[in-house]
């Protein structure tokens, strides 16, 4: 095996607490425009949800998914959390978004310019913090033509992840040791990451990581990020770079069958959660490409309890459709 392979390419996913299901869908699917790929549940806890959103495929580095959970208490931001998402967008979408967001009734911030891109900051309804950054990359990457969102202006994918940390020496042991990322430039306390073989498409390839020495921990609950996964290719290159990070003294989990890719999950030294997930094999194995996230999906596994899952999950409606149950059969 080539070992350069057994290193992170990128972000594949990041994975999120949400409250009430159908705002979180009105939101993601309808005001930013992404495309719902798949409709399952927690495979830890089947009575929840566990919605991905991405690109017209669901490729790995486009990908947000999140567990709703209704009445949920808001998280609070703080050390040993992953504190805003950044997604792409060409640069000259940004004038397109703020008009948007103004059509849509979504406060926002002022533009910024931080390590050389625009920056368009706002909150997602639980009080994420989700970022619009101009990204050259964005530009060179035809948008979903089949969502609401003229193609031209869609949003391509995740751009970065900020890691507050208050171990920022340790953190970095990680990312330069194990996962071998490199820092590529620092603004006052933010020092942003990019892995040392990025992904050819330039989605998903930055980690800013911001030290918070002093400041209080975080909290999960709705509006927090649970845990961010790196994208390897393979199974071969996941079980290396387990390894790799078991021997630098940090304890990991198995590897877990998600179903659409395979998991190891660990904490790295600040606190937050990191997963390692395989590019395959992917979200075309339970749904053609052209119906993804139309209806329930379930693993074999739990298949035969597909009826009380069905029964027990509010409706969803996508944007402009009106919200039904779940038949208990496909």
């Amino acid at each position: 095996m080539d070992d350069r392979s057994a290193v992170p390419s990128g972000i594949h996913h990041v994975t999120m607490i949400a409250g009430d299901v159908q705002r979180n869908v009105d939101f993601y699917a309808g005001v930013l425009g992404m495309r719902l790929v798949k409709r399952t549940v927690n495979f830890d806890d089947p009575n929840t949800y566990h919605l991905y959103y991405g690109d017209e495929t669901g490729a790995p580095g486009t990908l947000l998914t999140f567990f709703p959970w209704p009445g949920a208490r808001r998280g609070r931001e703080g050390a040993g959390q992953f504190a805003a998402v950044s997604l792409a967008v060409p640069p000259t979408s940004l004038g397109w978004w703020l008009q948007r967001l103004v059509q849509q009734g979504v406060e926002h911030d002022a533009l910024v310019t931080r390590f050389g891109e625009r920056v368009l900051g706002l909150r997602d309804p639980d009080g994420l913090r989700v970022e619009l950054v101009g990204s050259e990359a964005a530009a060179r990457i035809p948008g979903w033509s089949d969502g609401p969102i003229p193609a031209e202006h869609a949003v391509r994918g995740v751009h970065a992840m900020t890691l507050w940390t208050a171990e920022p020496d340790a953190t970095t042991l990680l990312l330069e040791g194990p996962f071998a990322m490199r820092r590529v430039a620092t603004e006052e306390r933010t020092t942003r990451f990019a892995p040392a073989m990025p992904v050819a498409s330039g989605i998903g390839t930055a980690l800013d990581v911001r030290d918070v020495s002093g400041f209080w921990e975080g909290a999960s609950g709705a509006g927090t990020v649970h845990h961010v996964a790196w994208r390897v290719p393979d199974d071969s290159s996941e079980l290396a770079l387990r390894g790799r990070v078991r021997d630098s003294g940090l304890v990991t989990t198995e590897v877990i069958d998600r179903k659409y890719f395979h998991s190891v999950y660990f904490r790295e030294p600040g606190g937050a959660l990191f997963e390692i997930a395989t590019d395959l094999p992917g979200f075309a194995v339970d749904e053609p490409l052209a119906t993804l996230g139309s209806t329930l999906v379930l693993p074999p596994w739990l298949e035969p309890e597909r009826e009380r899952i069905a029964a027990a999950l509010p409706p969803i409606a996508m944007p402009g459709e009106h919200a039904v149950p779940f038949e208990a059969h496909r």
